[in-house]
């Protein structure tokens, strides 16, 4: 008979993994259907000590800060040109592996991406950039603690349901608190792997065979694999599509509990969405909200420019410092034809039929030559 049990409530499990790395008996079973997650106790092999229900980020979410002062701004021009934004997430990355820290966080790694730790700039390579994906976490937690324990600092940049899950691990095994320093994203839901490999295999590209993902370019929003568009510039693909619609993410991501101008960790970083610095805007502007000293140290070392911002129009442009993502009438339908055998893009394609049509008409436009990066070229330009 199939183990009922689950850790949290029936599908809100956030993919976090904490439960796996602190079970002592290898009791836990996280079980990924697209629609949602489910960490599962395997009855035989569980002895009843209740670390899972105690680490688990929704059961029991780690204490929240308030906001004391938050910045806009960017990094140097070569840093700025690898991020997603303003690159104050590599900067950081970057000046605490030259002060002798451990940062962990997640990038690429055999077909998932998984969270691994780095000592030096060479390590470094593949956390930068923004992953609309979930991510796998198991054994961070336990190699957290580790380094913790042996007097290493150790920077942890992940979601903010991962920053709790850690904090609540690290509590648990009375690891030393000051060394921890934590920054989590603003986010706005992660949809599981599987629709991923979904995507881009329809495609014609294999995940695991892939190098690097990337799935935005300063406010540019579309899937890259080894660098190479899977659609032509200006053209929204369906996977990036539906996570923009907000169709995808898992089942928890739409009561998330860190959705909130209170946060988790020392430092929120996020896009400084509706910045008054216009002519900066076109290369990314970063947006970083300090809750702790912590967090104004790793700023300031890490050199970057920093500007005041207007944070209650920071809060008014980034909808998740102030709610969970809304779930569209139509994800139950979506997923459903997916589970009956649909293909990815035609699934979206039913949800959002206007949309996908008017983008794949500027494919097709786009791949005669008539515009090029979204935008109508005149005849007379092309003569």
């Amino acid at each position: 008979m199939r183990d009922c049990r689950t850790v949290c409530k029936p599908r809100q499990c956030a993919g976090c993994m904490a439960c796996i790395d602190i079970c002592p008996k290898g009791a836990i079973e996280v079980e990924d259907r697209a629609e949602y997650m489910d960490a599962r106790v395997v009855s035989k092999k569980c002895i009843s000590c209740g670390l899972c229900h105690k680490v688990c980020q929704r059961n029991r979410p780690a204490p929240l800060y308030e906001t004391v002062v938050s910045y806009q701004g960017w990094a140097d021009r070569e840093i700025r040109k690898r991020g997603s934004s303003g690159g104050f997430a590599t900067a950081i990355m970057e000046s605490f592996v030259q002060g002798g820290g451990t940062v962990a966080s997640c990038k690429l790694v055999g077909g998932e991406f998984r969270f691994s730790i780095a000592r030096n700039r060479a390590e470094l390579v593949g956390f930068s950039g923004s992953k609309y994906v979930k991510s796998n976490p198991i054994g961070i937690y336990r190699t957290v603690v580790a380094e913790l324990k042996l007097g290493q600092r150790v920077l942890f940049i992940g979601l903010p349901c991962q920053v709790s899950a850690l904090r609540n691990y690290a509590s648990l095994l009375h690891s030393p608190d000051e060394s921890l320093f934590t920054v989590d994203l603003i986010c706005h839901g992660t949809p599981s792997i599987r629709l991923l490999r979904m995507a881009l295999g329809e495609y014609g590209y294999d995940l695991n065979r892939l190098d690097d993902v990337l799935f935005r370019e300063s406010a540019a929003f579309g899937l890259r694999a080894n660098a190479k568009r899977i659609e032509p510039a200006g053209v929204v693909d369906r996977y990036s599509a539906a996570f923009l619609k907000g169709a995808i993410y898992t089942e928890n991501c739409y009561s998330c509990q860190y959705a909130q101008r209170d946060r988790v960790s020392d430092l929120t970083l996020g896009d400084s969405w509706g910045t008054d610095l216009s002519d900066e805007e076109p290369k990314g502007v970063s947006l970083a909200l300090v809750q702790t000293d912590k967090g104004e140290k790793l700023l300031r070392d890490a050199g970057v420019e920093l500007r005041p911002v207007d944070y209650e129009n920071a809060v008014e442009h980034n909808g998740q410092l102030q709610h969970p993502s809304e779930k569209p009438a139509v994800r139950e339908a979506l997923f459903n034809r997916i589970e009956c055998g649909s293909t990815f893009r035609s699934a979206v394609f039913a949800a959002y039929p206007k949309y996908c049509l008017k983008q794949e008409i500027k494919g097709i436009l786009s791949r005669l030559g008539f515009i090029s990066g979204g935008y109508a070229i005149s005849v007379m330009s092309m003569r």
